[in-house]
Formats: structure tokens, C-alpha cells, sequence
């Protein structure tokens, strides 16, 4: 059994990783959060220690690694422009870590973190969890053992709406979570390159705060993409549910299914890592050049091969303020 720390326990995704700590069969120690609404812990780790003071936090995990050794990992589920500085935390405090997507904003910080591996002897992982989904491996393995020279057509569309809290909230703020490709879409685009290869091309049509669309030339595919948080562009038939969300990929003009299969990834993550077999946060670099390519291009508008949702017209944003602030 390892004993863990959770950093960024009242978040969305903290749940995921509560139920693999439990589900992996280790236990969580200690857990922090600057709020306080964590009742899901009573679900998971109730007797785990639990602080909204950073410095308390520290303190406390100090304490246990001066006087046994107590911690082994440290896991991050924070706001995206947090994730390399809990990491460093981690790594120094002497443990290993497992960090949520996206690893970092920019590449150079990942750079940064692997001379922190190397410093402290401890590794850090990253949670690419579509790369443990048996419909995403079936299709790297017919991609991998197809013709050489083939080059496959994919149209990639991921609306999943939002509301006004949005703009609110960090996510709204490009400079702490890297804008819509980066906070909804990086997951898609390590899986699109770990399938298909690296990038060889990589240009932005329409560009705003609530969306993305542009061109991913591939080793071994052209992508078009379009993500989206406006609710305003589902089709008719995308409701799903009580989330309006639609997500579909095109290969060849044929539907690739993989909606389902998504709730148990976190924890074969998890099951991978503990095993030695986990993603070094080194391979998430390559997503992290995509996303920090994106949210620095300038868009071309609708020039070239562009997804046919890059037509919608732009909303405004629903505050006034500038896209990007």
C-alpha cells in the first residue's frame, strides 16, 4: 500500500483520482485545497488529514517525511497554470508524482521539470488517459501495421458547452489555462499524434475565447479540428443527457466510436503508473508544443482545408471583455 497527498481536492476531476487511489488499493494521507468543499473525501478517505492553508499543507507533509518517510506520492488535480509549480513541490518533497493534463503551458516548463527529475531522483507522470482506451489502441494498432505511406483524412469535432461561470473562473483566463485548445483539447491532441505521428504542419483558422478550428498536417493524417465551449453550436441531435456535449471523430468519412469507456481510465492510469509503466510527463511534450503553438499563432481565417464548423459566425464574449484579456 503507498500513501498519498492530493493536491487540489474540491476540483472537478479530484473525484477520478480519489477513486483510483482507493480503487489501486493505497491510501491518501493528506489533502489540500484553498476551498473547502470536499465533502466527497467522507466517499473515499475520511480519516485523510485535509488543509486550506498551503502552508499548513507543507508543514504537515514535512513532518512525515522527516520523521518516516510516510509519503510516496503526491497527486495534482489544480488549475492548469498551477500544475509545474505543485510538481516541483512534489518532486522536492521527495516524492513521485502524478499530475492531471495538461502537464504544463509551455514546453520550456517541462524542460525545467525533467532537470528537477534528474535533480531530486524522483519521476513525475502524466495522466493521457486516452492512450488506455481499447477503441484509441484498436486504432494505433491498424494505423501501426496499415500501408506505410498511407495518409488518412480525420475531422475532429469536441463541443462541450459552458456557461458563464466559465469567463468567471481561471478557465476563462487564457493566461492560466491556455484557452480553449489547451483546456479541452490537449487530450485529443496527444492522442491524435500518438496515433497518427508527429506534427508536421500546424495552422489556426478561427481562433476566440470560446473556441478553436484549424489544420494538423500528421505523419499519417490531415486533421481538421474544431472544439468548442458554446453551446450555440451543437447540432440538433447532440444532447447527451443532462451535458450538452458532442464529441465525434471522422476517419475516411467513417464514424470512429469511442464515447463510451471514459469512467475507468483514471484508475487503469493509476494501475499503470504504480507498475512502472506509467507516461513520464517527457511524452506529454509533444501535446504541450501543439497547444502552445495554437494559442500563439495568429489565425488565417477561412483559408486552406478548414473544418466546416470554422464557418459559425463568433459570438461576443458574454462579458465584453476582449477574447484573450
Amino acid at each position: 500500500m503507498a500513501d498519498f497527498a492530493l493536491i487540489g481536492a474540491a476540483g472537478y476531476i479530484a473525484p477520478r483520482h480519489l477513486r483510483a487511489i482507493k480503487d489501486t488499493g493505497n491510501d491518501l494521507i493528506a489533502a489540500y485545497d484553498k476551498f473547502d468543499s470536499v465533502g466527497i473525501m467522507d466517499s473515499y478517505f475520511p480519516e485523510a488529514s485535509f488543509f486550506t492553508e498551503n502552508e499548513q499543507f507543507d508543514r504537515y507533509c514535512s513532518k512525515l517525511m522527516q520523521s518516516d518517510g510516510k509519503l510516496d506520492w503526491v497527486s495534482i488535480c489544480t488549475p492548469n497554470y498551477t500544475h509545474d509549480a505543485f510538481i516541483r513541490y512534489g518532486l522536492r518533497l521527495g516524492c513521485d508524482v502524478i499530475c492531471e493534463k495538461p502537464v504544463a503551458l509551455n514546453p520550456y516548463n517541462i524542460d525545467n521539470l525533467m532537470q528537477m527529475e534528474e535533480k531530486t531522483g524522483h519521476k513525475a507522470y502524466n495522466i493521457l488517459q486516452l492512450r488506455l482506451h481499447d477503441s484509441i489502441i484498436a486504432l494505433k494498432k491498424k494505423v501501426d501495421e496499415g500501408p506505410k505511406d498511407k495518409v488518412y483524412d480525420v475531422d475532429l469535432t469536441y463541443i462541450t458547452s459552458r456557461g458563464k461561470w466559465y469567463y468567471t473562473s481561471w478557465k476563462g483566463d487564457i493566461h492560466k489555462s491556455g484557452g480553449v485548445a489547451t483546456n479541452i483539447g490537449v487530450h485529443f491532441y496527444d492522442m491524435l499524434q500518438w496515433v497518427f505521428g508527429p506534427v508536421k504542419e500546424n495552422i489556426v483558422h478561427v481562433m476566440s475565447h470560446d473556441r478553436v478550428a484549424g489544420y494538423l498536417g500528421l505523419e499519417k493524417a490531415r486533421v481538421r479540428y474544431f472544439l468548442s465551449i458554446n453551446g450555440d453550436n451543437l447540432p440538433e441531435n447532440a444532447v447527451q443527457g443532462e451535458k450538452r456535449t458532442y464529441r465525434t471523430l471522422n476517419i475516411d468519412g467513417e464514424e470512429f466510436e469511442f464515447s463510451a469507456g471514459f469512467t475507468e481510465l483514471h484508475t487503469k492510469s493509476y494501475r499503470k503508473i504504480l507498475a512502472g509503466e506509467g507516461f513520464r510527463i517527457s511524452e506529454a511534450r509533444s501535446c504541450i508544443q501543439i497547444v502552445s503553438d495554437i494559442r500563439n499563432a495568429t489565425p488565417i481565417g477561412l483559408k486552406g482545408d478548414y473544418h466546416p464548423l470554422a464557418k459559425l459566425p463568433l459570438a461576443p464574449h458574454p462579458f465584453g471583455w476582449n477574447d484573450h484579456r
